[in-house]
């Protein structure tokens, strides 16, 4: 059986040695940034959410800011960091905040769990790095981190299991979570990544199971790989872009010109219209929500 100081000691101490400067870890950070901050690097790198994350700092500061201005507009500023549903989610739980929450972002778990759109993970993340509370911060990083410490596994069930939190609860120190928390988050993304794990660097590779088994090869269903070239996706992404940068109705000619495949631009698009991106208008033309 794992002993949590043995594990929690050194991993604290590199966090202390390698920790990033990141705004949103930053004392000065607000909670309102600090949740802006965890949606925007769901699935997406800090270095391209860092420029996108600062000017939102700059045009809204506060909940209030954002609720003030359309949903379009959230999409308009969201940029290239793909997924771009995650800026309605911000723009729906910011006009939610200020409704029924006095435009303060919840401290409360339970509470954050029920803004739109905000997950487990999410709603843990937020009472945790912006409040201090204490509660399993299970993201894709600390999963892996503590697969392979813990559970001598190279990568984490697809699913979050049971067993898994109460493994990330039994490792919870009682004085100083939240910086126990980003400390494995910063480990995983650092160090102990998903294709080429830096396990020489690493502060705990003589207590991680995986690391002392040999480090045995992934067992489990097949991983599948993220594609992006020709997809929906893709297709979606660059209509978008046509109307982000458009201040106004956008013909559909020229929307047809940026996908060649008629049939995977219709759907793409109405794809964009059903998820609320977008909006039909009367003369064959289109536009960002209003």
């Amino acid at each position: 059986m794992y002993e949590p100081n043995r594990l929690r000691e050194p991993i604290l101490d590199w966090y202390s040695e390698n920790a990033r400067d990141l705004p949103w870890r930053r004392t000065d950070a607000t909670p309102w940034g600090v949740l802006v901050s965890e949606i925007m690097l769901q699935q997406t790198p800090v270095a391209r959410v860092l420029p996108i994350w600062t000017m939102w700092m700059v045009r809204w500061p506060t909940p209030a800011d954002l609720a003030a201005e359309s949903s379009g507009e959230a999409v308009r500023h969201w940029g290239r960091l793909g997924y771009p549903r995650r800026a309605l989610r911000l723009h729906g739980c910011a006009q939610a905040i200020v409704a029924d929450h006095g435009g303060e972002v919840p401290s409360d778990y339970t509470t954050l769990r029920s803004l739109p759109g905000i997950g487990d993970y999410t709603a843990a993340a937020v009472a945790s790095f912006a409040y201090g509370k204490s509660h399993a911060v299970l993201d894709t990083n600390v999963r892996r981190v503590l697969a392979r410490a813990v559970s001598a596994e190279e990568f984490p069930p697809n699913a979050t299991t049971s067993a898994e939190r109460r493994i990330a609860e039994a490792l919870i120190p009682p004085v100083g979570a939240a910086r126990w928390a980003v400390a494995v988050m910063e480990l995983g993304a650092l160090v102990c990544t998903a294709r080429a794990p830096r396990c020489a660097d690493c502060p705990i590779k003589a207590r991680c199971a995986w690391h002392l088994a040999g480090k045995p090869a992934y067992d489990g269903p097949a991983r599948k790989g993220q594609t992006y070239e020709g997809t929906d996706r893709q297709c979606r992404g660059r209509l978008l872009a046509v109307l982000r940068q458009a201040h106004g109705a956008v013909p559909k000619a020229a929307l047809d010109v940026v996908w060649h495949d008629s049939v995977q631009r219709e759907r793409a698009l109405d794809g964009l219209i059903s998820d609320g991106l977008a909006e039909a208008l009367d003369g064959d033309s289109y536009r960002l929500p209003v």
